[in-house]
């Protein structure tokens, strides 16, 4: 996740916690839910990068492990057969 959404999407989170304490401290239920309306969408974007970028981790480990035995697996069965 780049910095910049983290940022943004932490900025939400706040936003809306402020939103939904004045809407308390008013007693203004709508301006309450708002705030926990933008708090929890902050949070779900938040997560859900998370996971889209342990996802992306996830495959080029694969990838970078199946390269790595592929080139190593070739050199160590070369050398296994000439022996």
């Amino acid at each position: 996740m780049s910095t910049f959404d983290k940022v943004k999407q932490q900025a939400q989170q706040l936003a809306g916690k402020a939103k939904e304490a004045t809407g308390r401290v008013t007693g203004n239920q709508e301006t309450e839910n708002a705030g926990k309306r933008d708090r929890l969408e902050g949070e779900a974007k938040e997560r859900g990068q998370d996971l889209k970028d342990r996802a992306e981790g996830t495959v080029q480990d694969a990838k970078d492990k199946l390269s790595g035995e592929n080139k190593g697996g070739e050199g160590k069965g070369g050398e296994n057969e000439q022996r």
